[in-house]
């Protein structure tokens, strides 16, 4: 697992902006296949979305021959609703990208039968080489997408039911009502996340420092379910002072000692 400390949360998102623009023209420029990437919601990755429109905007990476498959979407969530994961995405993504509407693949949480459209998900990933690359945010609690605390290291795409420690930090986007928030979502599970091939997991401000600290410098529990990222082979966690901010001493030296070497 890689760790990058940037100074705030600003220059973590350009850092991720700009590495998977590297990753998507590194494919483009051996290969006629299509990059695949998992993608996240949420105001962590919303700076880095902005950069990437902008690199799109400017001539300098194109999304032509990407196809996305987001992480979850609330279930009965009217998918015109502000709040929708489909809404957030075109409104902070699609909208100003060349992406292909037909490559673009958000869970429908108003699915007739929410089981098959997870089912279907999963095997749309499948029919597909593979994620090329899984960028998530992971939550004050340590969970990454819906994979709340105590789910399963081996869970695949599923419908999930949401804490209560959810639901209160998500209400700020619902009016502050903890009442209004869906309490049920589907989301891809930890499994299917740690199937790409690179995993980038966001993590800025103080108060993800002790999800972070746990899912580094603890043992891998599906209790805080970023361990996992422990177990990738090639799992990067980006984060700005304040998230660093539990980690120890010799850890911190350790990982940006460890950068410095490597951009030489």
């Amino acid at each position: 697992m890689k760790v990058i400390i940037r100074d705030n949360h600003s220059e973590g998102s350009l850092w991720a902006a700009h590495y998977i623009a590297a990753k998507i023209k590194e494919k483009a420029a051996i290969t006629d296949k299509p990059f695949v990437i998992g993608l996240c919601t949420g105001s962590t990755p919303i700076e880095t979305y902005a950069e990437l429109i902008r690199m799109v905007k400017a001539g300098e990476l194109s999304f032509k021959n990407v196809i996305s498959f987001n992480m979850d979407e609330y279930v009965g969530l009217p998918q015109s609703h502000p709040e929708s994961y489909w809404s957030f995405m075109h409104k902070y993504l699609f909208d100003h990208i060349d992406e292909p509407a037909e490559n673009i693949h958000i869970l429908n949480g108003n699915a007739p039968d929410l089981e098959k459209e997870c089912a279907d998900y999963e095997a749309a990933i499948a029919a597909t080489d593979g994620i090329d690359l899984f960028l998530g945010g992971v939550g004050e609690d340590g969970h990454l997408a819906f994979n709340e605390p105590f789910s399963s290291f081996s869970s695949r795409t599923r419908i999930v039911t949401l804490t209560e420690d959810t639901l209160i930090v998500n209400s700020r986007f619902f009016d502050n009502d903890m009442n209004k928030v869906p309490k049920q979502a589907l989301s891809v599970g930890v499994a299917t996340v740690m199937s790409a091939k690179e995993v980038v997991v966001l993590g800025f401000g103080p108060k993800k420092a002790k999800a972070i600290q746990a899912a580094i410098e603890g043992p891998m529990s599906h209790y805080v379910t970023l361990s996992a990222m422990q177990n990738h082979p090639a799992g990067t966690i980006v984060l700005d002072e304040a998230s660093a901010g539990e980690l120890k001493v010799n850890s911190y030296k350790y990982f940006k000692a460890l950068e410095k070497v490597e951009s030489k």
